[in-house]
């Protein structure tokens, strides 16, 4: 079965943390591009600037910070899918500002562990009913 960004973004086993430190292939950004969840803008700003994708292009797979990035941004992804039951709510949840982050869109958190597990425990408050 080829790794693909969905299956380490669900399923975070000792096989997909050896493939994120030996760097995922270049077709898992182009996965995850295909399905809409995040733009290459998105992608430039957060996880891998347009430039260094194109090199990473040529060698054809990621390093393993830039897999490591990449499966963050997407494992929240997904889990802001599951809570709201619904891709597109999901998708303008993640890209609004929101007080309970100070102001800033969930998905402009990304960008760091710290931030992502900031957006997890507000997506877990969500999904649990507890006012966000």
């Amino acid at each position: 079965m080829p790794l693909c960004y969905r299956h380490i973004a669900m399923q975070i086993t000792q096989t997909s943390i050896a493939a994120i430190r030996a760097g995922l292939p270049v077709a898992a950004v182009d996965d995850a591009l295909a399905s809409g969840r995040v733009t290459a803008a998105e992608l430039d700003r957060l996880a891998i600037p347009r430039k260094t994708l194109a090199h990473r292009r040529a060698k054809g797979r990621l390093t393993p910070d830039q897999s490591d990035r990449l499966v963050r941004i997407l494992r929240v992804v997904e889990e802001a899918e599951a809570t709201f039951a619904d891709r597109t709510r999901a998708g303008l949840w993640l890209r609004r500002p929101t007080t309970a982050l100070g102001g800033e869109a969930p998905l402009d958190l990304l960008d760091t562990e710290v931030g992502a597990r900031q957006v997890e425990t507000l997506l877990g408050r969500i999904a649990h009913g507890i006012a966000a």
